[in-house]
């Protein structure tokens, strides 16, 4: 009996040995994330493409978890623009898109789910290298198309190098 029992023991081990062995999955995850300096470029860019347009503008530029990293008010913006641009950025970040693709959800059940959405043009998710980084959300022009615009302008002023990383 003795001899049995060690046999399988062997024969146990052995197989065992023989199985393919398996990594263990990381336990931690890197996250890409935009610097203050790279997040206040795309700011005063945005500021700058709306200036061009002869439209004062705030924009908000938001990390990949919708947290306010610059925000930004020209000179004569409405004050309401800010909260507006804010919503926009977290909107965009939250759903990977640009608020104009976003302009016919407004309608369904999705703008009741979370407070601080905006559903409307005005805003670009900041992407580079297959990664998201965060995005910027723009207000102030008399048409979400001019401030998306903006933000476009703004992410265009970093995205060569960002692509580099």
């Amino acid at each position: 009996m003795k001899k049995i029992t060690k046999a399988l023991m062997v024969a146990g081990l052995t197989l065992t040995a023989a199985l393919p062995v398996h990594a263990e999955e990381p336990m931690t995850v890197n996250v890409a994330r935009i610097t203050a300096d790279t997040a206040n470029t795309i700011a005063v860019n945005a500021i700058k493409a709306c200036r061009e347009k002869g439209i004062p503008i705030s924009v908000t530029v938001v990390d990949r978890n919708g947290i306010v990293q610059v925000q930004m008010r020209d000179t004569i913006a409405p004050p309401v623009s800010l909260n507006i641009s804010q919503k926009k950025a977290y909107t965009s970040v939250m759903f990977n898109v640009k608020g104009s693709q976003l302009e016919g959800r407004a309608k369904g059940p999705l703008p009741t789910l979370g407070e601080g959405l905006a559903f409307m043009a005005g805003s670009t998710p900041i992407t580079a290298g297959g990664k998201l980084y965060g995005a910027i959300g723009v207000s102030g022009a008399p048409d979400g198309k001019d401030d998306e615009a903006c933000a476009v302008a703004g992410l265009k002023s970093v995205s060569d190098d960002l692509e580099m990383q």
